[in-house]
């Protein structure tokens, strides 16, 4: 059964038990959303959870584990909801949960988010603001690189005048896929296949290229508060094809990851009007990137980040309640004028 028919059968009963539900209902139990380890779950999980706790006077509490864990919990009702599933990456788990009719899926948080090949805007186009004329004014698809390689040659080290090509850590699935990738694109003539090593030295290595107004050509994705900062531009690359990523050749695009809003087929009854406004949430991945680029610059929570989504994009979350004239809205709209940035 396809995700979008279970969420109509959870969202119908959801309504069913909301509108049979005593007009002096009692207090509802604390509401436990699954954290990760992840910045944007963090924030959509709090962008979502200071909604829930002002529109219907609800408590709401994070519980921190990684992603089986919190499967698990939200299979037993012991969690209630989480914001971003990865579903493919938990691909037949998730299915069996959904199938045993212990969990529901709500549908996407954002659009598909994305992972490529990037290189700064201004690389392509330029920016007269900071002065930098376009390095590479061609340099549109992968086969493109191979006449911008000398552009892309590290000042100090490298592999004998070949460019650079930031990869991820070599624990990484996603550094086999590039490396493979490169091979079948024929770049591996004319670039190095460098890993960063981490995480944050990928993100540093981008960023002081950026700074300095460098060019720099790396593996990375969204939403990510380095692509909040950043004026980026992914590589254009043959369209995702099933069975090459089947038969691991990977000469094609990345596949879209599907992140979904999973709940506790639990949480129907325990509070069928947060199953509304979770089956309504949804925002975008400029937003997401934004709020944590804002995290990120301002050195701040991501309590705060939420608050700023909240302020910033105060039409976007108005939409998750299903009236427009809702009362629930005004009292979230109270709440945060008392939130100081």
């Amino acid at each position: 059964m396809p995700y979008r028919n279970r969420y109509v059968i959870g969202f119908l009963a959801a309504l069913m038990c909301f509108m049979s539900l005593p007009a002096m209902a009692a207090k509802v139990p604390t509401i436990k959303m699954g954290d990760f380890s992840w910045d944007s779950v963090q924030l959509h999980n709090r962008i979502v959870g200071f909604v829930l706790e002002h529109a219907l006077d609800v408590e709401v509490e994070y519980e921190f584990a990684e992603t089986m864990p919190i499967l698990m919990g939200m299979s037993r009702g012991d969690v209630d909801a989480t914001t971003e599933i990865w579903s493919d990456n938990i691909k037949e788990s998730w299915e069996k949960l959904l199938n045993e009719g212990k969990v529901l899926d709500l549908g996407t948080t954002y659009p598909d988010a994305v992972q490529g090949w990037y290189v700064p805007t201004y690389v392509v186009e330029g920016d007269p603001e900071r002065g930098i004329e376009p390095m590479a004014p061609d340099l549109k698809t992968v086969e493109d690189l191979k006449k911008y390689k000398d552009l892309f040659v590290p000042k100090a080290g490298g592999d004998k005048g070949k460019g650079r090509f930031y990869n991820g850590p070599t624990g990484w699935v996603t550094y086999t896929v590039n490396t493979v990738k490169l091979k079948a694109y024929g770049l591996d003539e004319y670039y190095e296949n460098f890993s960063a090593g981490s995480s944050a030295a990928l993100a540093t290595a981008i960023f002081s290229a950026y700074e300095k107004g460098e060019p720099v050509f790396a593996y990375y994705w969204e939403p990510t508060p380095l692509m909040g900062m950043l004026d980026m531009t992914m590589l254009e690359e043959p369209a995702y094809e099933h069975i090459k990523w089947d038969e691991k050749t990977y000469d094609c695009a990345f596949p879209p990851s599907k992140v979904h809003i999973g709940v506790s087929t639990a949480l129907i009854e325990k509070c069928p009007q947060a199953v509304t406004i979770l089956a309504n949430y949804e925002s975008t991945l400029s937003q997401t990137n934004a709020a944590l680029a804002y995290v990120e610059e301002n050195n701040t929570s991501i309590e705060k980040g939420a608050i700023w989504f909240l302020k910033n994009y105060p039409d976007q979350w108005k939409n998750w309640f299903p009236i427009a004239n809702d009362s629930r809205i005004e009292k979230v709209e109270a709440a945060l004028k008392k939130e100081k940035l």
